[in-house]
Parts: C-alpha cells; structure tokens; sequence
C-alpha cells in the first residue's frame, strides 16, 4: 500500500517550494518507511535549489532528517516500526570503499544521494501529474514521510528533541568529522575555521574539544564572529577586506597548522594556503556553483603544505552520530545553540533567512 506524504517539491530551478500531495513508494528490500518528524536545511539544498547541477525535477530535496520508523522492507534487521531515527546519507555496502570503511567515498556515491530514483529506476513518489524525484542522499526529507535506506538511517535514544537531532545528519557531521576525522590536530595545534554556519562552528566546537589553540574564527558577519568566541574560539578575524593571510600570521606567525574552509571563496583559500604552517592542511567543504575556480600559488604547497577535500566529515554516520550525540549529552558540542526551528509550511522563510545570514541552521518542524 502507497503511503501519501506532504512534500515540499521544487518543480523550477531557483524557484520556492510548493506543498503537495505526493504518493511515496513502498519499502523495498533494504529501505526503511520513516515518518519524518524534523528537517535541517543545509547550503547543499540552497545549492541543488539554485544551480544546475544535473539532478531531475521535479524533485523534492532534504538530507537532514529525523523520525519515526513507520514500516521495513525485506532483510532490514537494525531497527523496527517505532525506532526513533536520524538519517544521513546512503552507501552501498559492497564496494572497495564501503568495505574499507570509506563508505562517504562509496562508488555508487552519485547513483544512491543524486541520481533522483530508486535502485531499480523508479521515481520514488508520484504527484498530481507524473514522477517526482527524490531519494536525495537516500532520503529526500523535506516531507512528512521520506524513503531511506538500513545503512543511512542511525537509530537513537528519545531524550533529545526531532530539532536537536535533525543536523546530526549532515551539517554537525560534515564540520565535526573534518576536524575530528580527516585533519586530526593535536592539542596545541592552531586551527582557523573560514566560515562559521553550522558546518564551520560544528568544526570549531569539536576542535574545541580536541585543544586546539590558538582557534581562529573567520567571517564577514561579526554576530557569527560574537558567538564563535563564545563556543571556543580564541581569536576572531572579520572578513571586511583586509588580508587574511597577515592577520593569520599576526596571530600564528609560523602559520596556522589546520585551516577548515565552509565558504568556498577562491581568494580566501588562496589566502588561507598561504597562511599554512610547515606541513598545515587545509580542507575544502563547500559545493562551489559550476565554473568555480581557484588559483593557488604551487610553490606553497612545497612546504608539505596540502589541499584537501573531504565529504561528510570522512564519518561513517553509524559510528559517528551516536558519538556527537553523546558529546552533546555531556554539554561539550551545544550544537543546539545554531538552531532556528520553523514550521514545515514555512520552508520558504527559512531558506530565506538562511540565505540572508539571519538563521545559522533552520530545522523544519513536520508536525
């Protein structure tokens, strides 16, 4: 039996959502009926919203998630109806990368988070007038009910909000995985986070955590800079004009050891690049709008210096939701600080109070 769900379904480029009916698949082998109790908005979703980047439309976006589990498919066995679960995104399972613990680097990566069907071709929900695509990061959760997959769907306590749960997904993952993951500081190493919306303070909170010193802040917006001093950050530098790598090298003179970059501006990773210690990394986490580039001076990587990417924190959502969640039960990653809830009906306000700098990270409210 099909299960009919409120959406918010993007049918134009650049255009808001519109609230439909929709009529959502049922679960197959392996996939998971949730029903959807709070959503994150993240930039990638503003992002897909705004810019061409190959998915189909009409589509109905959304990949923080949080609900109930509603109904299994064949061969699920990690949770049952009435789980209260976060969703994040989908792997495979099977491929070099997913069995070597890699699934964010899984091959099929494309064809599970932005291909806009289900592995056997289908549209995973019907509107008033044909397909509407979706299973965005396995999940599409802009809807009061979402198709999602066992591998992406992370079951959890009930003693946190559907709004404090939702980031976990994506936002709180990518920013706290990079550090905490990929870059691996040691205490007393310097790190500077570029950007601070969610993903850069999540960055910042666990680095935080991790002793980073000295931990410099870096925006164009001084409220974000105010509250970035109040969740550790040491050092604060407003992105007004100015050059950045000076004032990284007046407060770190042999240069910042880590550097997380959430704006993807081009100038202001060259700049942080050059503000690299001796064998520093720096790490890119923005989806850039197509034709973006970047010039960086070669010689600078010399110094052992790297360039890096990573996605999704280089976290596997199973192991390590359970564990942000838990340092947040311990008071050390008040991710709940970022949050703005909204009502499902205003998910139009929200993108656009996101987009404006007024809320760090809207949560969409499906009751």
């Amino acid at each position: 039996m099909t299960t009919t769900a409120i959406a918010a379904v993007l049918r134009a480029r650049g255009q808001p959502y519109v609230l439909e009916k929709v009529e959502l698949a049922d679960p197959g082998p392996g996939q998971i009926l949730i029903r959807i109790r709070a959503c994150g908005i993240c930039y990638t979703d503003i992002g897909v919203q705004n810019y061409e980047q190959g998915l189909p439309l009409p589509q109905v976006l959304g990949h923080e998630g949080a609900g109930e589990v509603i109904a299994i498919g064949a061969g699920v066995t990690s949770v049952v109806p009435g789980d209260r679960v976060v969703l994040s995104y989908a792997s495979c399972g099977s491929c070099p990368s997913c069995a070597s613990a890699a699934p964010q680097y899984c091959a099929q990566f494309m064809a599970l988070n932005y291909a806009g069907r289900l592995p056997d071709g289908r549209a995973p929900m019907q509107g008033h007038d044909g397909p509407v695509f979706g299973a965005f990061f396995g999940q599409s959760s802009f809807a009061n009910h979402a198709l999602a997959y066992e591998r992406n769907t992370v079951k959890v306590a009930d003693d946190l909000s559907w709004a404090s749960l939702a980031p976990f997904g994506c936002g709180m993952q990518t920013g706290a995985g990079t550090v905490i993951n990929s870059l691996k500081p040691r205490a007393g190493q310097a790190l500077a986070v570029f950007g601070t919306g969610s993903v850069g303070l999540a960055a910042l909170m666990a680095a935080t955590n991790l002793g980073c010193t000295p931990l410099i802040a870096v925006d164009k917006n001084p409220d974000r800079l105010a509250l970035a001093l109040t969740l550790g950050a040491t050092h604060s530098i407003l992105s007004d004009g100015r050059d950045i790598t000076a004032a990284l090298r007046a407060i770190c003179p042999d240069g910042v050891h880590h550097i997380v970059d959430t704006s993807g501006v081009g100038p202001l990773i060259r700049a942080g690049i050059e503000a690299l210690a001796s064998r520093g990394q720096l790490a890119m986490l923005a989806v850039t709008p197509p034709g973006t580039e970047i010039t960086i001076n070669p010689n600078m990587l010399l110094g052992g210096r790297a360039l890096r990417g990573a996605v999704e924190g280089d976290a596997d959502p199973r192991q390590f939701i359970p564990f942000l969640i838990d340092l947040h039960r311990t008071g050390r990653f008040p991710h709940d600080r970022l949050i703005t809830p909204y009502p499902f009906a205003a998910i139009n306000d929200a993108v656009a109070d996101m987009r404006a700098g007024r809320a760090i990270k809207p949560v969409l409210i499906m009751d």
